[in-house]
């Protein structure tokens, strides 16, 4: 089994905003695995940064998480993907708003593993998906 985390734990304990205690308590004995759509939209984040100080912090915070488990997006995952998003659209709920969640709970759910969060109301009501919050 595993526990992915999603983008905000990876930005949370980059920045402080969460301590890597309660990261470790919620994850528990789980392996931890990073996406590869958080490492783009990390990439981006480094990228787009305008202060080279701070660039230079979100670019070594980057490397560092390019060292844990990467799951690769599939042809599973596109299914998977397809899935939600369609449910969403069913519900009322546009998909388009929040693509990088949806693509990283395929992941979680083409895996079986619980996804980890600070922003739990993104995820809400996804089938099949395992949700664990801070």
């Amino acid at each position: 089994m595993g526990v992915i985390f999603d983008t905000s734990i990876w930005i949370g304990l980059t920045l402080g905003q969460i301590s890597s205690r309660a990261v470790s308590d919620a994850a528990g004995e789980e392996t931890v695995y990073i996406s590869a759509i958080s490492l783009g939209e990390l990439s981006f984040g480094v990228e787009s940064c305008s202060n080279p100080a701070m660039r230079m912090q979100r670019q070594r915070a980057l490397r560092s998480l390019e060292l844990r488990p990467i799951l690769d997006v599939s042809a599973s995952t596109a299914s998977v993907f397809g899935v939600l998003a369609a449910y969403l659209k069913q519900m009322g709920r546009s998909p388009r708003t929040r693509v990088n969640d949806l693509w990283i709970a395929a992941q979680a759910i083409e895996n079986d593993f619980a996804l980890l969060t600070m922003n739990i109301k993104d995820f809400e009501g996804l089938p099949g998906l395992r949700v664990v919050g801070l």
